[in-house]
């Protein structure tokens, strides 16, 4: 009886093609597939400024969406204000939908309108990442309070892992080997496990912070000695109160995990091996990451320069 009722349901849809429906069927599918509670977010955010779009546009099915309809889309997120990136995220998301819709819905004689779309252009610009002297800046402002001890720690530990947020504050005891300091992420940036380090100074600060906790909780990083686990907004607001008490701008912790790349980048680490700890996979994205300044090429020059480094010189 279950398949009867799905298959009804698909076949009205098919007959109604109505896009706020099969948006929510997306939805659905999403979730038993297992995505992230943050990427199901995005998605919701972006296909609700979609069919926003739509509505003022009197387009209710999907067969009414044509490919300029999507790039006047990409350009009215332009004049709301979102920047290339922004757009970026909207056409990825737009594009996995029709693709899904095409492949759910089996429709005749339909095309799919992202086909004629190109992406927008992102910038390639490279990010800037927060400065070590800011970190050290920082740093200074902890105290040995419970809480400057799990601050001092945290910002360690996001410097030393080149962690997402997210990805931190998702973190359990039983992650963690204080000995080896190896750290496994259960669950990245689209469900991928994988392992990432920290050294002996942030072991050291991290067992400080763990010494002063009184719970039994599993969460690593709390907000008191309760055991409540620290939420994002709380490490964001930790994160502002210390660069004011340090008379610098605020970063944000992604700004730590750029600060990661290009300090790993410049002690001679691979590209390749850079991409895996910060669970990327593409080199691509990878690049964005890396600010190399002059005397970051003068230098790897000066190591690798042919012909100093080949046996030619005084010949």
């Amino acid at each position: 009886m279950l398949s009867d009722t799905r298959t009804n349901l698909t076949h009205a849809l098919s007959q109604a093609e109505w896009l706020e429906d099969w948006a929510i069927e997306f939805i659905k599918a999403k979730k038993i597939e297992g995505l992230s509670p943050n990427t199901i977010r995005i998605y919701e955010q972006q296909l609700k400024h979609f069919l926003a779009f739509c509505e003022a546009q009197l387009l209710q099915q999907v067969s009414q969406v044509t490919a300029s309809d999507i790039r006047n889309f990409l350009l009215w997120l332009q004049g709301q204000g979102h920047n290339p990136g922004g757009q970026h995220v909207a056409y990825r998301i737009l594009k996995t939908f029709f693709r899904w819709y095409d492949l759910e819905a089996e429709p005749e004689n339909w095309r799919n309108p992202m086909s004629k779309v190109k992406a927008p252009k992102l910038d390639e610009e490279p990010l800037e990442p927060v400065e070590i002297g800011s970190i050290r800046s920082m740093l200074e402002t902890c105290d040995k309070t419970f809480l400057g001890k799990r601050n001092r720690a945290i910002l360690l530990f996001l410097l030393d892992t080149g962690l997402r947020a997210r990805e931190l504050l998702s973190i359990d005891f039983q992650d963690i080997n204080l000995v080896t300091g190896n750290v496994l992420l259960r669950r990245g940036k689209g469900g991928k496990p994988r392992t990432v380090f920290i050294g002996k100074e942030t072991k050291k600060a991290l067992r400080a912070y763990l010494r002063e906790r009184n719970d039994n909780r599993n969460a690593l990083w709390v907000t008191d000695d309760q055991g409540k686990r620290l939420a994002y907004g709380g490490l964001r607001a930790l994160l502002e109160r210390h660069a004011r008490m340090a008379g610098i701008a605020a970063p944000s912790a992604h700004d730590f995990r750029r600060a990661f790349a290009i300090t790993m980048l410049r002690q001679g680490t691979d590209l390749v091996t850079l991409a895996r700890l910060l669970g990327h996979t593409s080199l691509k994205v990878l690049q964005r990451y890396l600010k190399q300044l002059p005397e970051d090429l003068q230098e790897a020059h000066r190591r690798a320069g042919p012909v100093d480094n080949a046996g030619l010189k005084n010949l």
